[in-house]
């Protein structure tokens, strides 16, 4: 019987079979970068907000601590969005006519709140609590980034499971002393791999890998 195919056919079908799986393969990839970028993360991107704040201004140039404005942070799961009367405290006075700041005026004036735009927005079906972390001796700038040197506001980090995980597994990594939670630029007294784990320790830091922690 004579026979069908070629001997070059089993050389071309070895490389069709590579060809696609090498194609499957790069879909799969292609997916988990972008997954990972910040196309989808929104990581880097500045969000238009109804008055552009500029967090660099209020840190770094005035030094104002993060719970000034942001009062619940230590005792709540959110860290709150300060009311238009906090920023009055200041601005009654200063750049009081400023036309820039007419929107904040405004808001006090009419007692109507500006609908500030979320950046660090978590799914909803994820759960997170800003004072056990506060408390554990996570700093403001491991999650936020340098806010001092954010004329706009953006989102630093991914937020992704993956990205939470890893601080979870590796707290020492991370932690510092509490009364350096708002440090922006922190440096540790002495090495981290040193610090680190003494603070664990201390504050009896415990981080759950549970699903539950925070899909609830």
């Amino acid at each position: 019987m004579p026979q069908i195919f070629r001997r070059s056919a089993n050389t071309l079908s070895k490389v069709s079979i590579f060809g696609v799986l090498s194609l499957g393969g790069g879909v799969v990839l292609l997916a988990i970068v972008i997954g990972r970028s910040g196309y989808v993360t929104r990581a880097h991107e500045f969000i238009e907000q109804p008055l552009q704040f500029s967090h660099q201004h209020h840190v770094l140039d005035d030094g104002i601590d993060c719970r000034y404005c942001h009062t619940s942070v230590e005792s709540s799961a959110f860290a709150g969005i300060p009311p238009t009367k906090t920023c009055m405290n200041c601005h009654s006075v200063l750049f009081a006519n400023a036309s820039f700041l007419e929107p904040v005026r405004a808001s006090f004036r009419d007692d109507r709140p500006l609908h500030w735009i979320r950046v660090h927005d978590l799914p909803d079906f994820v759960y997170f609590n800003h004072s056990i972390h506060v408390k554990k001796g996570i700093g403001c700038e491991s999650c936020h980034g340098r806010v001092d040197q954010m004329p706009l506001m953006y989102q630093e980090n991914s937020l992704q499971m993956e990205w939470c995980i890893n601080c979870h597994r590796n707290p020492e990594l991370y932690i510092r002393p509490r009364s350096e939670i708002t440090t922006m630029g922190y440096r540790p007294v002495k090495a981290q791999s040193e610090l680190g784990p003494e603070l664990v320790r201390e504050y009896g830091v415990r981080p759950s890998l549970d699903c539950s922690t925070c899909h609830r």
